[in-house]
């Protein structure tokens, strides 16, 4: 018998992958976990039956969460995490050297514990010493920060649920609160393709653009995210995304599979029906 997983994107569009196993099932206080071992996509995570990663294709995402920012300013030291307990984003964080501290918040420390028995090349960077692990609520936590960190990554899922908090207008103002000169947020927002995530997109974008003085969206192909054309918020209080120092990148000689200096520069060409849902932000 074949089995097959399948997410509702619309009420019209479903992704549907096939399945050899399922290999763990859990409800933690905050949502259901599930791991499946797939044929085309490798060993694949979901949260309450959304796609978060495949082992195919997480790299895409998780490095143009860290490396974009990471490159536009290469003077980040102190970065915070919020969300992120599969450990894609803390695994390419570690690849810098010079950066001094990683403190990571995720909610569910259930998620946490998943990967780690699931997914061990995914959350090797948990055992890096600059790395501190808080499991509460980001929003709380980040709200106690005064001017801590230069940059501040937001890998939440989507903006309901257990990651509702992490959209909204105060959330974004504690966020600018936290980051030093020259801090950049980054974060996730969803896809541009279809209609009730375009409205996710601009809703966010106009909230970011409101608190912080630059505010530009990027974006990526993720294969089995919706649509797969998939958007990414750059904030900051002084720095553009796209600088003379992006090339200082190249001579750290970090090893990526998807992110480069090109790209890096190529992805904020946005299309124009892009361009068209963040006119009115």
């Amino acid at each position: 018998m074949e089995l097959w997983y399948s997410e509702e994107h619309t009420p019209d569009v479903s992704l549907s992958i096939r399945i050899d196993r399922q290999v763990y099932t859990g409800e933690s206080d905050f949502q259901k976990i599930d791991v499946f071992d797939t044929t085309e996509f490798g060993r694949m995570l979901t949260l309450d039956g959304a796609v978060m990663l495949t082992e195919k294709d997480e790299f895409i995402y998780h490095e143009m969460m860290v490396h974009v920012p990471m490159a536009a300013n290469p003077d980040i030291r102190r970065v915070l995490v919020i969300g992120a307990g599969d450990g894609g984003v803390i695994r390419e964080l570690v690849k810098y050297p010079y950066v001094e501290k990683i403190d990571l918040v995720e909610i569910d420390g259930q998620v946490v514990d998943v990967c780690r028995q699931y997914f061990p090349a995914l959350t090797r960077g948990f055992d890096d010493p600059r790395v501190k692990l808080y499991f509460e609520d980001g929003v709380r936590f980040v709200r106690r920060c005064e001017e801590e960190y230069d940059l501040i990554i937001v890998d939440s899922t989507d903006p309901f649920g257990p990651g509702e908090g992490l959209s909204t207008r105060e959330f974004y103002g504690s966020c600018y609160n936290a980051i030093r000169d020259n801090g950049i947020l980054v974060n996730q927002h969803e896809t541009p393709c279809y209609g009730k995530y375009a409205e996710v997109v601009f809703r966010e974008h106009r909230k970011i653009s409101k608190t912080f003085p630059v505010a530009r969206v990027y974006q990526a192909h993720i294969p089995t995210y919706p649509s797969g054309h998939w958007l990414f918020g750059f904030a900051s209080d002084g720095i553009e995304p796209i600088n003379d120092r992006i090339e200082q990148w190249n001579e750290l000689e970090i090893q990526t599979r998807y992110y480069n200096t090109e790209l890096h520069r190529g992805c904020f060409a946005l299309p124009n029906y892009v361009k068209d849902i963040l006119e009115g932000c």
